[in-house]
């Protein structure tokens, strides 16, 4: 087995600007293998570390990486990617046509989390040292962007450590251990405790700041971050809770920087179960009508001011203006707790029933907050929810383990093209086929599975918009989850330092510029 960092050769002397940043978030990456976690924390740290074929600029546009250009194969047969000559792995070795190859096969395969990202594709071809084709069973437009998180591997530092294939529930050398190509190196990994990062100075790119080690802590506790920050201890914290932005602004010393993130949080049902969690025989929430009344129910208004602090828009669908393929075609859920009530008694639960609602504790903005608002609004319409929260490393693998009723979910489209939910959330659930992967309550609707493979291969943007506007409607009047709202951005750093933030949240170190 390989020692953690064999790249000590290629770091030199640190230079006179450099910089260390010290940051802190509130959840540590479940792993730091590219292929055993699909969220937002895995792959905002592993941006830093691993590097695609394709990449995404400051302004979220697609941009080359390990990959110089792509194009079509003939008339949607696919697309030919030209790699990048020259780029070595932290380790040493040389970035090859083979470790694209090994790099899809592990990426999807049955025990991979990105799986999903791979459903259009046939067969890959290397087609000489610096080509690589990928053939899609259709013509798929939008694959090179739907490929902007896949990370590239070298092939013989999987094979030599036993890491092959990615291990999700048991974990392998690559959950703990990397060797990317990108900016920066691990080269300390503590799990829920530190992570410690160092520029790579044979890196191919010079697109970077001053930023030359890193420091990240996960800090679940928001005092104490804020704490931390306004001491001159950490350098940046994110989130900033909602409640502290105001007095974190006004200190000396410190800068809070406010965006939108493009995700959207939502609440999920058991549509597949034929049984609560919480006892009782039949599963209530395969009635839409059921579904309906917790829309009616939750007073989203009333969250978005008091728990968001007004900082958050209310959601229609699964996600927000501006994305490719947002929808008009429905407005937002109306509160209506009577008309709530009178649902569940169409629905023959005048009595209401016992259910579980999970949700996490450290994974959103105000996320215990927002779900105790919730677990009070849906008591208030006659409903019994058993309202448990739990740390996000507990939390995906009770709802992978189907251990659960009513969830809370936060969904980022990796493309920011709506076909990218469609494909994870709302596809009936297939592994061989690679759809559904996230969709932990088994929704299926044949007209959207059909209507699935239309949207990824259809060029002429208004049919594709209307046979997404039609999706949408389906998913809307049958509840498939509720949306809630789009999610606020709020970071906080120290004074003078520039960073950039990118809509899915991501933190890109090597755009980040610390003062002297």
């Amino acid at each position: 087995m390989r020692p953690l960092l064999t790249a000590a050769i290629l770091m030199a002397a640190l230079p006179a600007a450099a910089k260390e940043l010290r940051y802190a978030t509130t959840s540590d990456p479940n792993t730091l293998d590219p292929n055993a976690g699909n969220s937002a924390p895995v792959f905002s740290l592993l941006n830093n570390v691993y590097e695609g074929l394709v990449r995404r600029g400051r302004d979220m546009s697609l941009e080359p990486a390990l990959a110089t250009g792509w194009e079509p194969i003939g008339a949607g047969e696919g697309w030919r990617f030209t790699l990048r000559e020259g780029v070595k792995f932290h380790g040493g070795e040389d970035f090859s046509a083979e470790d694209v190859l090994f790099s899809y096969e592990r990426a999807s395969s049955a025990e991979s989390d990105t799986s999903s990202w791979f459903a259009g594709v046939e067969k890959v071809e290397i087609v000489d040292e610096t080509t690589v084709d990928f053939y899609t069973a259709a013509p798929n437009p939008i694959f090179p962007d739907s490929i902007a998180n896949w990370m590239m591997m070298d092939s013989g530092w999987a094979e030599a450590n036993d890491a092959t294939r990615p291990n999700i529930e048991q974990g392998n050398f690559a959950t703990l251990n990397t060797n990317g190509t990108g900016p920066y190196m691990v080269t300390e990994r503590q799990p829920g405790l530190k992570t410690v990062l160092t520029a790579f100075d044979g890196w191919w790119d010079d697109d970077r700041g001053n930023v030359t080690s890193v420091t990240y802590t996960p800090v679940q506790n928001s005092a104490t971050a804020v704490a931390a920050l306004l001491s001159g201890e950490l350098d940046l914290i994110e989130p900033v809770p909602l409640q502290d932005a105001d007095r974190v602004e006004q200190a000396e010393g410190v800068d809070v920087i406010r965006g939108i993130e493009a995700r959207v949080i939502m609440l999920g049902f058991p549509h597949d179960a034929d049984s609560l969690i919480a006892g009782g025989e039949g599963n209530p929430f395969a009635d839409p009508k059921v579904r309906q009344a917790v829309a009616k129910a939750i007073n989203i208004p009333a969250i978005l001011q008091t728990v968001m602090r007004g900082s958050a828009e209310q959601a229609t669908q699964l996600i927000g203006p501006g994305l490719r393929g947002y929808s008009d075609a429905v407005e937002p859920k109306a509160y209506d707790p009577e008309a709530a009530k009178a649902l569940l008694a169409e629905a023959g639960y005048p009595d209401g029933f016992r259910f579980s609602l999970k949700c996490p504790n450290d994974r959103y903005l105000n996320d215990e907050a927002v779900c105790t608002a919730i677990n009070t609004m849906l008591a208030q319409v006659g409903l019994e929810p058993l309202f448990e929260t739990m740390p996000v490393a507990n939390y995906w693998p009770t709802l992978r383990a189907d251990d659960h009723d009513m969830y809370l979910l936060g969904w980022s489209p990796g493309t920011f093209d709506a076909e990218h939910p469609i494909r994870f959330l709302l596809a009936t659930p297939n592994d061989e086929k690679k759809l559904g992967s996230w969709n932990f309550g088994g929704y299926s609707n044949a007209r959207v599975d059909a209507l699935l493979p239309m949207i990824q291969g259809e060029i002429d943007e208004a049919k594709r918009q209307a046979m997404i506007d039609e999706l949408v409607q389906i998913t809307s009047d049958e509840v498939a989850y509720v949306p809630l709202y789009i999610q606020p951005l709020v970071w906080g750093v120290k004074a003078g330092t520039e960073v950039v933030q990118r809509p899915d949240n991501f933190l890109i170190l090597r755009w980040i510029e610390m003062p002297a």
